[in-house]
């Protein structure tokens, strides 16, 4: 309705614009001039006798053969009946006229909407779709059949990949678990094959372990998937290569598009369903009530500002007053609550104690922002064994290594390891390392899971803050870079000097230094200079990156001195007399005693030859013998 009223008012005035234009005064008399006689003209001459110097266009009358401006006609359609309207195009050089403020119109708003053209459109195509769909399909064909396989696009050179008929449409599934050697032959004949496989590691998507059972019956691994078609273990796979019908099975099965009954790729995000081991801490109801009422300020003590802090006179008093405790439960909450790292004092004198000592809570100590493991809260769970997380710290940086690394692991995928499932599965994982026991770990279980931790911890560093350049930049990267776990602090620095090394001082100033919170009764009592084999930096002078296991952690050790020395740890020139050694030798040289019973202890880890050249070099009475550091290569090992 509002827009037939429109549309009438319009027509209106235009029939009345029309009878004004048709008298037109020329000075003599009254002429009727027609509608297609008239045009505007921009030249018309301003000095002439009856011109408008206010409007620089006139109406003039139009001589036979003289250049018009083009018109256009529409067609309006109303009540009564059709209606013709002519619309003047502006000449070019005219000034552009500027439309009033406000909401403007558009012609195809004035035109009446096109009727049922959708429903006409839907009965053209479901009438010719069959010829339609011919058509297309010769184009297809015609496109295949091409053998244009380059041009060139405004200089830009466009190269045709064309689709060959065997190629894979499907998907390669596998199950396996981490540090299984079969499941290690599985991926690595998929990777020399060039195949984009989908790896299912259910040591780290547990959840996926009972799928796996239901499609094979049993939860062995590796399980192979062509698609839905269950192909079997590392044993099947090795036959049908052997048997050469390896290849018409892909093409076989692989050529078609993956069914949605196929082992579905692993999602990022997504999460196993509640785990039913982590239950909140039996001490949570206390905490959640002194985080509450306990008045936190910042004090004066010992002449520095301690912040964030409380006296445990009044922890006591709220314990007293709110949860109805006797005074000496209360002194015996405050003391599981310290022991379990809910609350520290906040100079580390005594566990906890009634009366002015000041405490404060884990999450407001100062290293906390320091720590990369820290999410704005900490981890208010039962905390599990220290030996139950340090296995799933094993299991998940070893599937991490083994999915996003060479097969020699000396080169490491950062970014791709920073966007995958597995690596956030493990940030996930680190927060359950907050308040963890550390002090009932074995002797072999402290060693594994700190070389785990660390070199852990350097793949995060390396992801979040990348590779430190110059000396300053590497000092804090081995300092600054924390963890919050068993309710301290452990930087890598700490980790290396304080725990594997038993405190001992570090000879190079450039990467290290001890850190301010030392925990000696956690570090290792025995200096075993093999650690320096296990901890890899992320450099390529380092040792290359692996994970350990507590029940063979010393064997694991010399394996990885063997393979640091069989690979440039060590050269010989007996022409010389001189030996290159790699440069942490010198930086831990405490570690390794003396030079020669350091060489006798090298012997044990390089082969035959090299221990040949050094016996003779060291026993042929022909002088002294060069020692020189070679080099060491910070860049990064990606």
């Amino acid at each position: 309705m509002e827009l037939g009223k429109i549309l009438s008012g319009k027509i209106k005035f235009c029939r009345e614009s029309r009878r004004k234009s048709e008298r037109v005064r020329n000075g003599k008399g009254s002429n009727n001039i027609s509608w297609d006689n008239v045009f505007v003209s921009p030249y018309s001459n301003s000095n002439s006798n009856g011109s408008n110097h206010d409007h620089p266009a006139t109406l003039i009358r139009k001589s036979p053969g003289e250049t018009q401006i083009p018109m256009k006609e529409i067609s309006i359609h109303d009540d009564d009946g059709p209606h013709h309207l002519k619309i003047l195009t502006p000449h070019p050089l005219l000034p552009k006229l500027e439309p009033p403020r406000g909401r403007l119109v558009s012609l195809e708003e004035l035109l009446p909407p096109p009727v049922k053209f959708t429903a006409d459109l839907m009965r053209f195509v479901r009438q010719s779709g069959d010829a339609i769909s011919k058509r297309l399909s010769v184009c297809d064909d015609a496109v295949a059949r091409s053998d244009v396989t380059e041009f060139n696009i405004s200089g830009v050179k466009v190269v045709v990949k064309l689709k060959s008929e065997e190629e894979i449409r499907g998907r390669v599934t596998f199950f396996s678990r981490s540090n299984c050697r079969d499941s290690t032959a599985v991926r690595l004949f998929f990777r020399e094959r060039g195949f984009d496989y989908s790896e299912i590691n259910i040591d780290v998507y547990t959840e996926r372990e009972k799928e796996l059972i239901e499609r094979t019956g049993n939860s062995q691994v590796p399980q192979i998937f062509f698609n839905e078609k269950h192909l079997g273990g590392f044993v099947a796979l090795n036959s049908l290569r052997n048997s050469g019908e390896f290849d018409q099975r892909i093409k076989e099965f692989l050529t078609e598009k993956c069914p949605a009954d196929a082992p579905l790729p692993v999602m990022y995000g997504f999460d196993e369903e509640s785990n039913k081991d982590v239950v909140g801490d039996e001490m949570m109801c206390f905490v959640r009530v002194l985080r509450q009422k306990l008045p936190i300020k910042d004090r004066l003590m010992k002449m520095k500002i301690v912040k964030n802090c409380f006296s445990g006179g009044e922890m006591i008093e709220i314990l007293i007053h709110h949860l109805a405790c006797p005074r000496i439960k209360a002194i015996e909450i405050g003391k599981r609550l310290a022991k379990k790292h809910f609350i520290h004092h906040v100079f580390g004198e005594n566990e906890f104690e009634d009366g002015n000592h000041y405490y404060r809570f884990l999450e407001h100590e100062p290293f906390i922002s320091k720590c990369y493991n820290f999410r704005g809260s900490t981890n208010d769970m039962e905390p599990q064994s220290a030996a139950v997380v340090g296995q799933r710290l094993f299991k998940i940086m070893i599937a991490i290594l083994e999915s996003y690394s060479s097969n020699d692991h000396t080169s490491v995928d950062y970014m791709r390891i920073s966007q995958s499932e597995e690596f956030r599965r493990y940030l996930n994982m680190a927060q359950d390392l907050h308040r963890l026991n550390l002090v009932e770990l074995s002797k072999e279980e402290k060693l594994a899971f700190f070389l785990n931790l660390y070199n852990a911890m350097v793949i995060h560093a390396l992801i979040r803050i990348g590779l430190p350049e110059g000396m300053i930049a590497r000092r804090s990267f081995f300092t600054d870079f924390q963890y919050v776990v068993g309710g301290y602090s452990y930087s890598l620095s700490s980790i290396r000097n304080d725990i594997l090394r038993g405190g001992h001082r570090l000879s190079n100033p450039f990467i290290s230094m001890i850190n301010g919170n030392t925990h000696h009764e956690l570090g290792l009592q025995k200096l075993n200079p093999l650690v320096h084999f296990g901890l890899c930096d992320g450099t390529k002078s380092s040792p290359v990156v692996r994970f350990f296991t507590p029940q063979g952690v010393e064997a694991e050790l010399k394996r990885a001195a063997r393979e640091f020395f069989q690979n440039g740890g060590i050269e010989i020139a007996l022409d010389k007399r001189t030996i290159h050694l790699s440069r942490i030798m010198k930086w831990y040289k405490e570690d390794f005693t003396e030079d020669k019973k350091m060489f006798k202890w090298i012997m044990s880890y390089i082969d035959a030859n090299k221990a040949g050249l050094l016996t003779h070099l060291l026993g042929d009475g022909g002088g002294s013998v060069n020692i020189v550091y070679q080099d060491y290569d910070w860049s990064i090992n990606n």
